[in-house]
C-alpha cells in the first residue's frame, strides 16, 4: 500500500480554533481599521487597496449582495446622493475575533457608527481576507455588515 503524501500544513487542533501568528493578526487588524479610516477620510482609493476588487459586500443598508467594484461604486454613489443629515461622525472597530486558516483569514468584531445628527448604531461584521496582493498582504474579499442596534452612550 503506498504511503500516504506528507501534510503540507500543520493540523488545525480539533475542538479549538487555529488563531495566527501575532503579525498576520495585526496586519489583519491593520487591513481593517484602516478600511474604516479611509471611509471616515472619504479616501475611496485607500478603501480599495484593502479590498479585493472582485470583493462580495452584504452592506448594512442595501439589500443586494454587492459584488465587485463597479457594483460597490455604484453604492457609493447613490448612499453619498441620500446621506446628507446621517454621515457618520466616526466609525470604531473593537472586540475583534480572528482566526488565520493558511492563506485564507475570517475576522469577526463590533463596530460602532456614530452619526454627527442621529443615534449611534452597532453593527456585527465578519470579514474573510486572504492573503495576496502585490506586496503579498491581506485583501478582503467578503465583507458582512449586520446593524445590531442603537449604540449606548
Amino acid at each position: 500500500m503506498p504511503a500516504s503524501p506528507p501534510p503540507t500544513l500543520p493540523p488545525i487542533p480539533v475542538g479549538g480554533r487555529p488563531g495566527g501568528t501575532p503579525a498576520d493578526l495585526a496586519a489583519i487588524w491593520a487591513v481593517i481599521t484602516g478600511t474604516y479610516q479611509a471611509y471616515t477620510a472619504g479616501d475611496r482609493e485607500r478603501i480599495d487597496s484593502f479590498l479585493d476588487p472582485d470583493a462580495t459586500i452584504w452592506d448594512s443598508a442595501t439589500p443586494e449582495l454587492v459584488c465587485g467594484k463597479a457594483e460597490l461604486d455604484r453604492v457609493r454613489d447613490a448612499r453619498t446622493a441620500a446621506a446628507a443629515g446621517t454621515a457618520e461622525a466616526g466609525l470604531t472597530a473593537y472586540g475583534q475575533v480572528i482566526d488565520v486558516f493558511a492563506d485564507l483569514a475570517v475576522a469577526r468584531y463590533w463596530l460602532r457608527v456614530d452619526f454627527h445628527a442621529a443615534t449611534p448604531e452597532l453593527a456585527r461584521n465578519t470579514a474573510v481576507l486572504r492573503r495576496g496582493g502585490s506586496d503579498a498582504g491581506w485583501l478582503i474579499v467578503h465583507l458582512h455588515e449586520d446593524v445590531h442596534g442603537a449604540a449606548g452612550t
